[in-house]
């Protein structure tokens, strides 16, 4: 516990020490740290020396944390008990450093409620902690809407609500952070289309799985944005993977679009993603054949695209890639394996090719089930993207799949639903 504390000091100190060598240039998002993510936090600490009355940062500060304190009507593991008093920077959570534009100026730079399992709402006084770098609350039970006080949060670099209950429509206020780089939005009770804006803000990480998210799939990514890591999995999105996901390749490592309704054929640009490490989009409606292209992804270690409709072939290039760690194609409709990939576990890859039309393989679909689909051959240039696929291959309503944990491994980032919510 203490050493979890310990490295959420260390990050701040870490962010506002870079934030000082440029402040202007931090205010628009560019300086850089280590990733911190789901630590649990609890039991007071003695961060930075106790700031003197006079502090007028601190004295906002407690405001703050005073009103949210009444906005908290459930604490049963005593999280925020020593939340008393004027000396903010020894309250549990809550974390002091200098200030990024005065180091002679005490000021909360973080908030770490990671776990605490707290109930309540977030009171508009949030506004007025406004040199926060990070906001981690991970697994509580706060509720209701963000309050648009959080525009006064210029320096915010990371923004974790996840595993909370949190409702209403796309929180807009986060577009106007203007350091923001981390969001992480999952498991909470949003609804209503993600902004496109969303992604000209030049975050690293984008991460809104398992809410109530409807409506179009972006169409046009731009090449000035930068993203490692996108999750968009388990909503009610439809529409198809834009041919633009290739501007994405300098940067984009992982990308998980689980049972979102993606239709239509994979894009051959999907193989411009050099740096791609993880792509799932298992439980969707997509059609047509696996691009070739894909076996140029040489740093590839997690493929997911069980439950589809796809056919053709499966792409030896792609069961040979070096990095390759778990290869699932199950549920589709695959008529063709090369050696290459039927061999795949012998070297301790896991693979699994089941429930498709591949002769002379166990646990196979139908051999009438194989023909009607084959019968009715995908036009990749015909498919139409929208809610339910397109195309003779894609056609009718969309699978009714059930919730899936995102995802089962991934090497960046534990973007796992925590154990209380799954």
């Amino acid at each position: 516990m203490a050493s979890t504390q310990f490295y959420s000091f260390t990050l701040l100190l870490i962010l506002f020490s870079s934030i000082s060598n440029n402040f202007l240039a931090a205010k628009h998002g560019s300086y850089s740290v280590s990733r911190h993510h789901h630590h649990q936090h609890s039991g007071s600490h003695h961060g930075h020396n106790q700031a003197p009355p006079t502090n007028p940062k601190l004295q906002q500060a407690y405001i703050a944390f005073q009103a949210w304190k009444r906005v908290i009507f459930s604490d049963p593991n005593n999280f925020i008990s020593n939340w008393v008093g004027p000396h903010v920077c020894n309250y549990t959570g809550v974390y002091c450093a200098p200030a990024p534009y005065d180091e002679t100026l005490t000021v909360v730079a973080g908030v770490d409620f990671n776990h605490a399992n707290l109930a309540g709402f977030l009171p508009n006084e949030l506004g007025l902690l406004s040199d926060l770098a990070l906001i981690h609350l991970n697994s509580n039970r706060f509720c209701g809407v963000l309050p648009n006080t959080l525009s006064n949060l210029t320096l915010l670099f990371e923004l974790d609500l996840s595993n909370n209950r949190f409702v209403g429509p796309f929180p807009s206020v986060i577009l106007s952070l203007p350091s923001l780089h981390y969001l992480d939005l999952r498991f909470n009770e949003f609804e209503g289309p993600v902004p496109p804006q969303l992604f000209n803000q030049g975050l690293d990480a984008i991460i809104v799985n398992n809410n109530n998210f409807t409506g179009s799939l972006p169409t046009a990514f731009k090449a000035n944005i930068s993203p490692s890591v996108i999750v968009f999995a388990n909503n009610r999105f439809r529409g198809c993977l834009p041919p633009s996901i290739a501007n994405l390749a300098d940067s984009l490592e992982e990308l998980l679009f689980i049972n979102t309704s993606l239709s239509g054929c994979l894009p051959p640009e999907i193989g411009h993603l050099y740096k791609l490490k993880v792509f799932d989009v298992s439980y969707n409606n997509l059609v047509g054949p696996v691009p070739y292209s894909m076996a140029g992804l040489y740093h590839l270690q997690q493929l997911n695209l069980a439950h589809n409709k796809l056919t053709g072939g499966v792409p030896d290039g792609i069961c040979a890639l070096p990095n390759l760690e778990n290869f699932t194609i199950s549920f589709n409709f695959f008529c063709e394996e090369g050696w290459v990939c039927q061999n795949l576990s012998s070297k301790g890859i896991v693979f699994d090719d089941s429930w498709n039309c591949l002769p002379e393989k166990k646990r196979q679909r139908s051999e009438n089930k194989c023909q009607a689909v084959y019968k009715h051959p995908v036009e990749c240039s015909l498919v139409q993207c929208g809610g339910g696929g397109g195309g003779s291959g894609g056609g009718g309503a969309p699978f009714a799949f059930p919730p899936v944990m995102v995802p089962a491994a991934a090497p960046l980032f534990s973007i796992a639903p925590s154990p209380s919510n799954v």
